[in-house]
């Protein structure tokens, strides 16, 4: 299928220029300088000089409190100091070679040329490549799988169709990535569409692919039942929240304990039989210090409701952990990610126009078929990670 996607605001993803060093470059005489002055060699420098002073700060004894954190601190940089060993030590190097490019013997002048310039690539790689991987560690949440909440927003009718494109389209690219979508839970409207649904994504890194798609995403289109050919606009809600596979346990680690969780038993309502509204199977956790609350009723055992329930408040305080550490390091630098606000419009989906754009990007996909059968989704997803790779980076640049 022909797919054309562009860009609106490109410089938004543009890479730090100070990060990339031509071949022309290497050749200058401040090379080395450039190399220093660079932010994210600032970054290790800055944070060479805090180790140096935690250490300074350690008493004889190391058995206080304060003792025991900056000895953390510092193991925490052990493996940036030993980087920064190398570096240092091939720049000093650099200097020693930098002398040798004068020198009157041309077979001397040859082998130094030849020994600069692979010391120079050689500080060049650590400064784009070794220390960014040092100052930005590896992801905490790649081993998670991801929960997906629709929920219809503005639309109606439209809006609640929406919702089951969207189902089929998580479901495709879950397909692609190789990973297992299941509809865990969904409440069908009498037109064929979805008030609300719940997907499981399992798999490896698919909370940390699928995360950004928390917001509110736009569609407009021509209703089937509109007779004028005027095109509706709806929304739809999706709130992606971090999952792990369930053990069978209600407690795990410090999100919760059991004494903070009220748990309420109450009848099933609505459609079901019999047996609904004769048993009560229904359960209603509240998260006492949060006032988070889940109720579920989708199954008939409340042995079953009462594992999902604690599933998906699990779910929800890891989510709203994740989102504080987000906001607290952004507070550092006074901007917090806009994508991050799920109040946020972050996708308009134009049938009329065969056009899907990402806000956040500045970036639209021509083709919006493609989209929706998740593979030219994986291009909207894989440049959401970039970006959000370059603004960790970008923060430990400036702290």
């Amino acid at each position: 299928m022909l797919r054309v996607a562009f860009r609106l605001h490109a410089s938004r993803l543009r890479p730090l220029r100070c990060f990339h060093f031509s071949a022309r470059r290497f050749a200058q005489p401040d090379v080395l300088t450039s190399l220093e002055a660079s932010p994210i060699v600032q970054a290790v420098s800055r944070r060479m000089r805090r180790r140096s002073e935690l250490q300074s700060q350690l008493s004889e004894t190391l058995n206080s409190p304060e003792d025991k954190d900056r000895m953390k601190q510092i193991s925490m940089l052990e493996p940036l100091r030993n980087a920064w060993e190398e570096w240092e030590n091939t720049r000093n190097l650099l200097k020693e070679t930098t002398l040798l490019l004068e020198d009157p013997d041309p077979s001397m002048r040859s082998l130094a040329g030849e020994e600069y310039s692979e010391l120079v690539s050689k500080l060049s790689t650590m400064a784009q490549e070794k220390f960014p991987s040092l100052l930005v560690p590896p992801s905490e949440t790649s081993h998670l799988s991801a929960m997906i909440e629709i929920k219809a927003g503005v639309g109606g009718s439209e809006s609640a169709l929406f919702v089951s494109d969207m189902i089929r389209m998580y479901t495709a690219v879950a397909g692609h990535m190789g990973w297992k979508a299941v509809v865990t839970g969904k409440n069908e409207n009498e037109n064929g569409g979805m008030k609300d649904a719940v997907l499981e994504v399992k798999g490896e890194k698919a909370y940390d692919t699928l995360r950004w798609e928390s917001g509110v995403h736009r569609v407009q289109r021509v209703p089937a039942t509109e007779t004028s050919g005027r095109v509706h606009t709806s929304t739809v809600a999706v709130l992606v929240l971090p999952l792990e596979e369930d053990s069978g346990q209600e407690v795990k680690d410090d999100l919760f304990t059991m004494d903070q969780v009220r748990i309420e038993v109450m009848r099933s309502r609505g459609a079901g039989g019999q047996h609904v509204n004769k048993t009560e199977s229904a359960v209603r956790l509240t998260h006492i210090p949060t006032g988070i609350t889940v109720s579920m009723q989708d199954e008939r055992s409340q042995h079953q409701n009462r594992r999902k329930a604690f599933q998906v408040l699990r779910a929800r305080l890891m989510d709203r952990k994740l989102s504080q550490e987000t906001v607290d390091r952004r507070d550092m630098r006074r901007s917090l990610v806009k994508s991050a606000d799920r109040s946020e419009k972050v996708r308009t989906y134009n049938y009329t126009q065969d056009r899907v754009t990402d806000h956040r990007l500045g970036m639209s996909i021509m083709n919006i078929d493609s989209v929706m059968d998740g593979e030219a989704l994986q291009e909207f997803l894989t440049e959401l990670g970039r970006k959000h790779q370059e603004e960790l980076l970008e923060d430990a640049a400036l702290s």
